[in-house]
């Protein structure tokens, strides 16, 4: 047989080589030990110089030749098997049109801008500050010495020391705020600071982080009767009762002097809580007089100066709220949870309209 023979029909084999397997069949039986193009190769030793010379490179083209259509048809046939698949294997990830709106605002964003609506009214404005603290915000500005329990590490999430010794915080209140307001800003000051806050703390109605909220009033005519009539009308706009009934009882905080916790008369009708109605008192919040530390502290003169504070739990007053029984479900992502309790999306809460 001819070369071109031979060349003619391997190429027409590896033409119609219908998958991988048939194409390396082809492959041995034409370039493998024993196959056709080798046996030819073989034969070169018997040839005087001149014609070993002239065949083996005809032989030589005949192989690459091949070798490259094997090589050609290999791949034509991975990328059609490659095609099946995916035609075969194809899933439809879209989901289907929903009928209507299904999201919900979680009952922690809706107290929040409940809180601010109401003090937003009371003329205060809003302020923020940053989640990771140093010492001297934290505590020490605060009037909270080295040996104060809420510094212990059971009680507070700390980073690793910095080359100096001290070592940043994750917050543990909103309070530091009120710290870098006052030395940021000139009085009168009226702020309060919402934001989230963390401790080392897990069960049900303590979580990891959580949110409180802070007030502050800075001025030189302030005194506990302003504190009394700001808590009393957010109370009646939060709880919406016309005429709360509320406990002020006598307390300890380091950066307040007097401190103040502040209860609000309450029922227990079927396991609920109900507002405004009962011989029961619940606790809501914490509060009292800036202590004149914190006013030094902040930068001003308690000798000219003075203020109050009062700072709560906004997932715990939310809890009180809307009935809510486990802080820890505010943080699971259940979307029958959510359902329940969440609000519709243009449900914006605002005081002429009514907040819940």
């Amino acid at each position: 047989m001819s070369l071109e023979t031979l060349e003619r029909d391997i190429l027409k084999e590896v033409a119609a080589a219908h998958d991988e397997a048939a194409l390396e069949a082809l492959r041995v039986s034409a370039l493998g030990k024993k196959g056709s193009i080798s046996e030819r190769m073989k034969s070169l030793g018997s040839m005087a110089p001149d014609e070993r010379k002239q065949a083996g490179a005809a032989l030589n083209l005949l192989k690459d030749k091949v070798a490259g259509a094997i090589a050609e048809r290999k791949s034509a046939l991975q990328e059609a098997a490659l095609e099946q698949r995916l035609a075969s294997e194809k899933v439809d990830v879209t989901l289907p049109v929903r009928s209507q709106p299904q999201g919900t605002i979680h009952p922690v964003s809706q107290v929040w801008e409940e809180i601010v609506q109401i003090w937003g009214d009371l003329g205060f404005s809003v302020a923020e500050g940053p989640h990771i603290e140093d010492d001297f915000h934290n505590f020490t500005a605060l009037n909270m010495p080295p040996e104060h329990p809420a510094r212990q590490e059971h009680d507070t999430f700390y980073f690793n020391e910095k080359p100096d010794g001290s070592r940043m915080v994750l917050r543990t209140h909103t309070s530091p705020v009120q710290i870098r307001t006052m030395l940021s800003e000139k009085p009168p000051i009226r702020i309060i600071v919402p934001g989230r806050t963390f401790r080392c703390d897990s069960d049900q109605t303590h979580t990891p982080m959580f949110h409180q909220i802070e007030g502050l009033v800075i001025d030189e005519n302030t005194h506990l009767g302003h504190l009394k009539w700001a808590l009393t009308e957010f109370c009646k706009a939060f709880f919406e009762v016309d005429e709360p009934k509320m406990r002020f009882r006598a307390s300890h905080f380091p950066f307040t002097e007097p401190s103040m916790e502040v209860d609000i008369n309450c029922s227990w009708e079927g396991g609920q809580v109900k507002i405004g109605t009962g011989d029961s008192w619940l606790e809501i919040l914490g509060s009292g007089m800036v202590h004149p530390n914190v006013i030094r502290h902040g930068g001003l003169d308690p000798e000219k100066y003075q203020g109050w504070a009062f700072g709560m739990g906004l997932d715990r007053i939310a809890m009180l709220k809307y009935g809510i029984p486990d802080l820890r479900a505010f943080f699971e992502a259940d979307l029958r949870w959510l359902k329940h309790y969440g609000f519709r999306a243009l449900q914006v809460p605002t005081l002429a309209g009514g907040l819940s």
